[in-house]
């Protein structure tokens, strides 16, 4: 799994050669260690919900990849748990991403996106991914969880300095997660001594009154929230408008019937989602897997985007068409796992598409080389160059 192989630029040729190959590879992860790979939809989806594939670090053989490096205050999130615990936490935040909260929502994120547009002026060329697709996420995320607007700008600067890091600055990432920290420690105290209308004061409530969360699972529950609820949602919005301008025909259909726009964002989440890979697994016992059997403790990583483009289970996967019924598609997961705030990054790509085709009629790629983040586990561009 190297870069160099052209997997930022082309994943789904690659993954597409794998999955027609085996339905489980052994590879060697880009940090030099054996890990197992799952491509296809069935095994990736039964992989997704089983639970002898846990989450839980410690169940790691040393020398198998273990992932990104957190420290402690901040490792306690539903990204490294199992149940019991993780069925806990997951009960206690998941107030804040109900049917009923999301479509509260509904105004301030349209108040929001037509905000951002209305900076951009009536014409122009911009880099949509920093003036649209990235503070409408931020500016979401903040509101709910009551971050100061004067912090947002650094926020989004260490998130950026986590998920893709610079390659000529071997230190950024460690330098991003103590910014964060620090920042971190800091808001849950100013929370503490003044407590607001908002997700963060309430989950500080549930720990100080019940007890029931413990420090490091608040703090390590703040930051997955802030984190995972700006990552996943910038890359949804970049990559659905990119995959709308390179399919004009498409672009058409969604301009005549815009009532289609939810079930649209399904499809561009199975098209183009915004991790290319799921969490990394290790089986608590021997698991075979399509046939290949998985030792315990050794690292499994599922491959989302594999999945979605496999033909057994969507026909002509590699063609994007916003009438497909891409209901099952596993862009933000399966199962217990399944991406929190899944719901609330549909409205907000939603709401973000159709405020920018109302507004912008000739909305277009400018010329230049699209980048994507240098990433094996997530799908986003570094910017998308539009003009309007």
């Amino acid at each position: 799994m190297d870069p160099a192989d052209g997997l930022l630029e082309h994943p789904y040729d690659i993954y597409r050669r794998l999955r027609d190959t085996a339905p489980v590879h052994r590879i060697t992860g880009p940090d030099g260690t054996p890990a197992w790979l799952v491509t296809r939809y069935d095994d990736v989806r039964a992989a997704l919900t089983d639970p002898r594939l846990s989450l839980d670090k410690r169940r790691a053989t040393a020398g198998t990849y273990r992932g990104l490096s957190l420290p402690p205050t901040l490792d306690a999130n539903l990204l490294n748990m199992d149940p019991p615990d993780h069925t806990r936490i997951r009960r206690l935040v998941g107030r804040a991403f109900t049917p009923r909260r999301i479509q509260q929502l509904r105004d301030p994120i349209r108040r929001t996106a037509d905000r951002l547009l209305d900076a951009l002026g009536p014409h122009g060329t911009t880099d949509l991914v920093a003036s649209y697709a990235a503070p409408l996420p931020i500016t979401v995320i903040c509101d709910l969880l009551g971050v100061p607007e004067e912090d947002r700008l650094d926020f989004r600067q260490w998130t950026d300095g986590l998920t893709a890091p610079d390659p000529a600055r071997p230190h950024a990432a460690k330098e991003a997660m103590a910014a964060m920290l620090g920042f971190l420690t800091g808001l849950v105290e100013a929370k503490r001594r003044a407590p607001g209308d908002d997700l963060l004061s309430d989950l500080i409530a549930v720990h100080d009154e019940g007890d029931r969360l413990s420090e490091e699972e608040l703090m390590s529950l703040a930051f997955l929230i802030l984190f995972a609820g700006y990552e996943n949602t910038v890359q949804l919005i970049g990559n659905s408008v990119l995959a709308l301008l390179q399919h004009p025909e498409q672009l058409a259909a969604l301009r005549e019937e815009p009532a289609r726009l939810p079930s649209a964002v399904e499809e561009f989440a199975r098209y183009e989602g915004p991790m290319l890979l799921a969490m990394r697994r290790f089986p608590v016992e021997d698991v075979t897997i399509a046939g290949v059997t998985v030792p315990a403790g050794e690292t499994v990583w599922v491959s989302l985007s594999a999945a979605d483009r496999d033909p057994a289970r969507f026909p002509d996967p590699d063609r994007l068409d916003i009438s497909r019924d891409a209901s099952g598609q596993l862009a933000l997961g399966h199962g217990i796992h399944y991406c929190l705030g899944a719901p609330l990054a549909r409205v907000e790509t939603e709401i973000a598409l159709a405020a920018l085709l109302e507004r912008f009629p000739a909305l277009a790629l400018a010329e230049g080389e699209l980048r994507w983040r240098p990433s094996l586990r997530a799908r986003g561009l570094v910017a998308l160059p539009v003009t309007y």
